[in-house]
This record gives C-alpha cells, structure tokens and sequence, in this order.
C-alpha cells in the first residue's frame, strides 16, 4: 500500500503530478510511492493500468523552448507503483484508502464532479463501487472515519476554480442528503482537509501504453491550508496564501488565448491537423491574438494590480505556443468548445464590467454572440 492515492490514468498527471513525486522520491523529498485508480473502463486507461503493474515506469520525454533555450530530455518515471481498477479492485482500494493513504490527488475530467442517480447509501459499505468521483470519495472517506479516522489531504487538480472547496461542499451535501452520521460529517468537514490547486502544463501526446510528451513550462500552485500534507517537495510546486491571481492568469491568457485559437480554426476552417505552434505562425491571426491579450485583458490585471506578473506570465505563454516540438492540436482543443468560452471568455468581461472598465471587448463579446446564435438555431 502506498501513501498517495491518485484518481486518473491521464497522461497530464503522468507528466505533472506522477513525475513531481517521481522526482522528488530520488531526493527523499516524497511522502511514498503513488497508488493509481482508474475511473473509466477505456481500452486506453487499461492499457495504462497493465503497464503500471508491469513496473519498470514509463517515460515522459520534455520538449520545448524555455527561457529562450531548446530543451529536450527524456525521463523515467517509477512513481507509480499499483494500478487499480475501480470497478473490479473496489474492496482493495477501499482498504488502502482506509489505512495507508495520507494524500488523495485526483483529475477527473470537466464533468468529474457531477454526481449519479444511480449512487446510494447501501453503496457505502459493499464491495460495488459508487458511480460518480464524488460518491466513491465519500465511500472511501466513509471507510477511513470507521477505521480510524486519521486526517487526509485532498489534492484535486481538475480546472475548476475553488476545486477543492467545490469537491468539499459536493461531498458534504452528499452525505447530508443520504443521513450519514453527524460525527462523520464533522470528519468530513473538519478533520479532512480540501486544498485549493492549480496546475499548468501543456501534454500534447500520450505514448503507449503508458507515457507522455510535454512542455518544460511546469506548474502546481497550491494554497496553504492548516494541517496540509503535500505528497512531495519540488520546485515547481508554489504554496501560496492566495490562488486567485495564479487561477486568473492561467484562465484569462493560456486556456484563453487557446479557445481563441480555436475559435478562429472552427471560424475560418482552418486545417482540420492545425497544431498551436502553426497558428502562431500565422502573422494576422498571432496579431489577433495579441490584440485580444493586450487590448482585452491586460487592462482588467492593471486595475487589479496585477500587470507585472501578468506580463511575466504571458510572455512564457507566448514562449510556450510557439514550442516547434508540441503537437499540440486546436481539434483537440476545440472539443467541448462552447462551455470552455463560457468558463474562459465571459469571465473576463464579467470581471472588467465589476471593475468599472470602460472596455470594448470586442473579439471575447463575438466569440460569445457566435455561440448563443448557434445556440438558437432551430
């Protein structure tokens, strides 16, 4: 049994969260060895699976330019040490939820949080495992309360802004709304403890059967709560007593500037294998694009006080679109592309408006009127 408990096979944790601790365990700065879940039974995810209970670690190779430099290395990652399959290992991982995990990371998708019809009370104590992220965190919390009730640390990485407050209130009503006992949900409420993250890294590609392709550029911004324990020490994790302003950078300039990207390729039907690095090539749409970044949303971090390290930010971003060795595809960025304009582009005008500014916004305003007019056809 290991101390980290992982929800996800994904590529992106392979490459951020598994090689951090994979890193940090060869200086003896990591809690322990990871422990991965799978959440879905995709051929793919299985694969992976397979491969981590093979041993050996997979690679993840680094390319890309930083701080004006080519760089290219690849890695081994052996953090990963156990692999689990929700739906057929459900009474082993309980076990180990239960009695040696210290640290619970998760990243489960854009709708990881939603919860299932189908999930009740009677699945707290069985050997099926609940439907939905939520309710088999729940179940697993559930069996950690009765076997000792020692605290936990919950990690989520999904892009959700207050991800591990929004994960908490989602646990919490759940237990209500099934009766549990009140001592349990103070556990739950008081003992556990839900931290805030955000992560940044572009994972263009995955390898077979296990493994990825990535940029330099790492992130894992994490805000500080009390009793907190982190799964390791590493230098691209930053413990921060405010989130925020790493969560407006990264959703107002990186997944910005990418849904703008997109938009102009699903607009002007753009070549349908068009990766970000050969649109950025392209002298009118990288105007475009610094037009929107400079004209559109530089101005709302000036009147928060934030421009110095919002510039410092998006010229790495820009560093980072135009890395030549990420096959980085706006087809794949394009997918779920009207709720990504929602969360990324109708904030920022939003927040403009509450900030008093006087601003256009024109190219963020289309984009939004192009997808409630579609919206509306019949």
């Amino acid at each position: 049994m290991n101390p980290i408990l992982q929800f996800g096979t994904s590529r992106f944790l392979q490459a951020h969260v598994d090689l951090f601790v994979g890193e940090a365990l060869g200086r003896g700065e990591a809690l322990g060895a990871i422990t991965v879940v799978q959440s879905t039974d995709s051929a793919e995810s299985s694969g992976r699976v397979d491969a981590f209970n093979r041993g050996g670690g997979y690679v993840v190779r680094v390319r890309g330019w930083q701080d004006g430099r080519a760089i290219e290395r690849e890695q081994r990652v052996w953090s990963v040490t156990r692999a689990l399959r929700a739906s057929a290992d459900w009474p082993a991982i309980r076990a180990e939820a239960a009695r040696a995990t210290r640290v619970i990371v998760s990243n489960t998708g854009e709708r990881g949080y939603a919860l299932d019809a189908a999930d009740h009370a009677g699945l707290l104590d069985g050997d099926t495992a609940p439907a939905s992220f939520p309710a088999r965190l729940l179940a697993l919390l559930h069996a950690r309360f009765h076997y000792d009730a020692a605290p936990v640390t919950l990690l989520p990485c999904e892009l959700v802004a207050n991800n591990g407050s929004v994960l908490r209130d989602t646990v919490l009503a759940l237990a209500r709304r099934w009766a549990l006992a009140p001592a349990f949900i103070d556990y739950l409420a008081t003992r556990c403890v839900w931290v805030n993250s955000l992560v940044d890294r572009i994972v263009s590609e995955a390898l077979a059967p296990a493994g990825a392709v990535a940029e330099p550029y790492a992130l894992w911004a994490i805000e500080a709560q009390p009793g907190m324990v982190l799964p390791c020490a590493h230098p691209d994790i930053v413990v921060t007593g405010e989130l925020a302003p790493y969560e407006r950078r990264k959703l107002f300039m990186l997944n910005l500037g990418h849904s703008f990207l997109a938009e102009q390729w699903l607009l002007e039907r753009r070549p349908a294998d068009e990766t970000v690095v050969q649109a950025m090539r392209d002298a009118a749409l990288l105007a475009r694009l610094d037009a929107l970044w400079e004209d559109e949303v530089m101005p709302v971090f000036r009147a928060l006080g934030e421009e110095g390290a919002s510039r410092a930010y998006l010229a790495q971003v820009r560093e980072r679109f135009q890395n030549p060795f990420l096959a980085h595809r706006l087809a794949d960025i394009a997918q779920n592309h009207a709720e990504k304009k929602r969360r990324r582009f109708a904030p920022v005008i939003a927040l403009a408006a509450t900030l008093g500014l006087d601003l256009a916004q024109p190219r963020l305003r289309a984009a939004l009127a192009s997808e409630a007019a579609r919206a509306a056809t019949p």
